[in-house]
């Protein structure tokens, strides 16, 4: 697969913040999840993707209030209807590593949620795939 990445950062407010006043994990995984559609949107050139698939979710180290963390994203495969991603997610400040989700797969799916081939094998840096569709 061509390497592809796709940072994102978020900065963790205390409105994130569990019990025990750390990054609620639940929130983190929000993050995450919401992000890898961005890139699975963007990649496959349609905003009708579904969440197929997590990897298990194995919290490495805590963050804080204040942290700034960054979720790093890479392609792992395509398939006929389906993409499949890799996430890292770390300190940006320390490198400590807060999580990794080795595969995270989202699905193209048609009006009725039945998955749907949608023809992309390789990536590409930008937008241009959701600029095509919204032509059609």
């Amino acid at each position: 697969m061509d390497e592809y990445r796709q940072i994102v950062r978020k900065w963790v407010k205390p409105e994130d913040l569990n019990q025990h006043g750390a990054l609620f994990g639940g929130r983190l995984l929000q993050w995450v999840d919401e992000e890898a559609a961005i890139v699975a949107v963007a990649q496959l050139g349609t905003i009708d993707v579904v969440t197929r698939h997590m990897s298990a979710i194995d919290f490495s180290a805590r963050a804080d209030r204040g942290d700034l963390l960054e979720l790093e994203y890479t392609i792992v495969a395509y398939g006929r209807t389906s993409i499949t991603l890799a996430c890292r997610v770390e300190n940006a400040v320390t490198g400590a590593e807060i999580l990794t989700l080795d595969r995270i797969v989202f699905v193209a799916v048609d009006s009725a949620g039945a998955p749907v081939v949608h023809g992309r094998t390789a990536p590409t840096p930008g937008t241009e795939r959701l600029r095509e569709s919204s032509k059609l």
